[in-house]
């Protein structure tokens, strides 16, 4: 387009020449005695636009953002370059940007800022339960005017997690999925397969641990963390519906199915299939653990290419595979469906003015395009949250992650965008109390209804 623009220019420049020397030369001599009048009217005209144009508003935009690891600075230049790009588009506009801490920023800081009616301009925010409680007390932007006028809305994989009573409240900026990252050397050394099923997993697992390595890295520190693989074994058995049956009382934690689920985590860590000390261990040591080749495998999310797939990686980078989570026999749920969505992503003020919309629209039109998707995908190794029609240069370890999803039955979202926030913080404990050894999985089922009856009565 630029080329054919410049085509055009000269084309109509050259045309203008000719004009000029077939012009007579009387037509030359009144131009030059005319020449410094119309220089003074031209200047003239020139001031009098640049005094009658409305000058430029001074617009303040806070954006809160988590991306604060040594293993998310792709990320956060990313976010860095669109908040560049929509400043330099619009004089006047500043946004100030904070960096804090994920978990910090979404059970406490971020909570209490909602209570008050004060939360920044822009903020990361989970979709699902965190989303609804906010909605409900006002706080949220809706987005679908901006998403009408922008004609992105129908060019997003999913916004479901995102969405209250038709209307849009957030925008992921990227999707997800977890399940198992394996080391493939040391698979091969040992002659190991991929299992199918739990009891081949634990036979696996048992072949690894006799080797004198570990089987699952594991960092439990941070309570979400441990959720995941416990997340998936929970779905195995009870169906992903059951959760949503616990916040109408169809379906308790202390059923047989759940208290099934709690049991089959509490074997992996009676078995000694985590690593040591996991409770004392923030989350970055768990990459680091499957990456220096102690452990065979670590269940986790897909973001967590972005790492594996980095010269951090060593010897292992290009060996390492992922696999879905296996079947556990006798289980309700969905046996080959997979933990995958589009969970994280930005939410809006709704205390914003006129012209702090008009700027979070071009924000949100430099952000969620193409372009920026294709980048997240290739640089970050983040799934995309929106439709590609390129998908060329993709590492073959995302393109393993892409293949195990698509050959997924369904895909479902996190348990704690399904329950009250307050009841996954508790259950969060109570895997940590299993990790811990300190709780047997009957009394955690018994103590995540306590806090589920007492959420449910709060509605």
């Amino acid at each position: 387009m630029k080329k054919g623009l410049t085509v055009a220019a000269v084309t109509l420049m050259s045309a203008s020449l000719v004009l000029s020397a077939c012009g007579s030369k009387e037509d030359n001599t009144n131009s030059a005695n005319n020449g410094k009048n119309n220089t003074a009217t031209n200047t003239a005209t020139t001031d009098n636009k640049a005094n009658n144009a409305p000058a430029a508003k001074d617009v303040k935009l806070s954006l809160r953002h988590t991306q604060i690891k040594e293993t998310s600075k792709v990320r956060l230049k990313i976010l860095q370059d669109v908040v560049a790009k929509t400043e330099s588009e619009n004089a006047g506009l500043k946004i100030s940007m904070e960096g804090i801490d994920e978990v910090v920023n979404r059970d406490q800081k971020l909570k209490a800022e909602m209570a008050a009616g004060n939360p920044p301009d822009i903020f990361e925010v989970f979709g699902g339960a965190d989303l609804n409680l906010y909605v409900k007390a006002g706080r949220m932007l809706d987005l679908t005017p901006i998403l009408d006028e922008l004609g992105i809305k129908d060019k997003f994989a999913s916004l479901d997690e995102f969405t209250i009573d038709g209307k849009v409240y957030g925008l992921p900026f990227g999707g997800y999925s977890e399940g198992v990252f394996y080391n493939k050397k040391m698979f091969t050394d040992l002659g190991l397969q991929i299992p199918k099923t739990f009891d081949e997993l634990i036979t696996l697992a048992d072949t690894v641990k006799a080797k004198g390595k570990t089987p699952f890295a594991l960092a439990a520190k941070d309570a979400w963390v441990n959720g995941m693989l416990w997340n998936t074994i929970m779905e195995r058995h009870v169906g992903i519906a059951s959760f949503d049956k616990l916040l109408t009382g169809e379906a308790k934690w202390t059923d047989p199915d759940f208290v099934a689920g709690f049991a089959d985590y509490a074997k992996l860590v009676d078995k000694d299939y985590f690593t040591k000390g996991a409770l004392g261990l923030p989350y970055a040591d768990q990459g680091a653990q499957f990456l220096k080749g102690d452990t065979a495998m670590v269940f986790t999310g897909s973001w967590d290419a972005n790492r594996f797939t980095s010269d951090e990686a060593g010897d292992l980078k290009g060996n390492i595979g992922y696999f879905n989570f296996p079947s556990i026999s006798g289980g309700k749920g969905d046996q080959t469906s997979i933990n995958a969505s589009y969970s994280n992503g930005f939410g809006f003020s709704a205390n914003l003015d006129e012209d702090q919309k008009a700027a979070v629209t071009q924000f949100i039109k430099n952000f969620f395009n193409e372009e920026i998707q294709k980048r997240t995908l290739l640089e970050d190794k983040v799934l995309p949250s929106m439709k590609l029609s390129d998908m060329s240069g993709v590492d073959p370890l995302i393109s393993d992650v892409l293949s195990v999803m698509g050959g997924a039955s369904t895909s479902w979202k996190a348990f704690d965008a399904i329950v009250q926030p307050s009841v996954g913080a508790d259950v969060g404990v109570g895997l940590q109390e299993l990790i811990g050894k300190v709780k047997k999985p009957e009394d955690v089922a018994k103590a995540a209804q306590a806090s589920q009856d007492k959420a449910n009565a709060q509605k």
